[in-house]
């Protein structure tokens, strides 16, 4: 049992679940959100100050994560045309049929993005913090670098 806990540590986990599941970036173990719910609206963005297993900072400089709108917006973007392709080929569309199947197309998507939300600004924020920080094999034996925190400017923290 031991040596199979050795094993599950020693393995390096995948960029895609480690993104998926809001994991720091730098260890691919360490959770970056407080809470594991994403629907608990009042702490749904609240990071760790760094990461609980390498301790990786998460606020890598004043108004970092700025960008994930941008992040966020191409999430929603495929997954509208995503829902769009389905729709198209599961149930297909008609203008002259008076269905509305454009319409309820719009409104079942229009829900389920209000719905996904809180996923996807989470997601944005973990890849948006995966793209700057690598991954770094022998994270054990290697300190955080001083470019990982050099940026950091404590009396600017929260400040907007």
């Amino acid at each position: 049992m031991q040596k199979l806990q050795k094993m599950t540590d020693e393995k390096k986990p995948g960029y895609m679940v480690s993104v998926l599941d809001n994991r720091c970036p730098r260890c691919r173990r360490g959770k970056l959100f407080t809470s594991s719910n994403p629907y608990q609206l009042k702490s749904v963005l609240k990071m760790n100050k760094a990461c609980p297993v390498c301790g990786q900072p998460t606020e890598i400089e004043v108004g970092f994560y700025y960008g994930t709108a941008y992040v966020s917006y191409a999430l929603t973007v495929a997954f509208c045309i995503t829902t769009f392709v389905i729709w198209w080929i599961l149930i297909g569309f008609s203008v002259k049929d008076g269905d509305y199947r454009l319409l309820w197309w719009g409104i079942i998507n229009g829900v389920l993005l209000i719905a996904l939300q809180p996923i996807f600004m989470r997601l944005s924020r973990t890849m948006w913090l995966s793209w700057f920080v690598k991954y770094e094999p022998d994270w054990k034996n290697k300190p955080i670098s001083k470019e990982s925190v050099e940026r950091v400017v404590p009396e600017q923290m929260n400040n907007w």
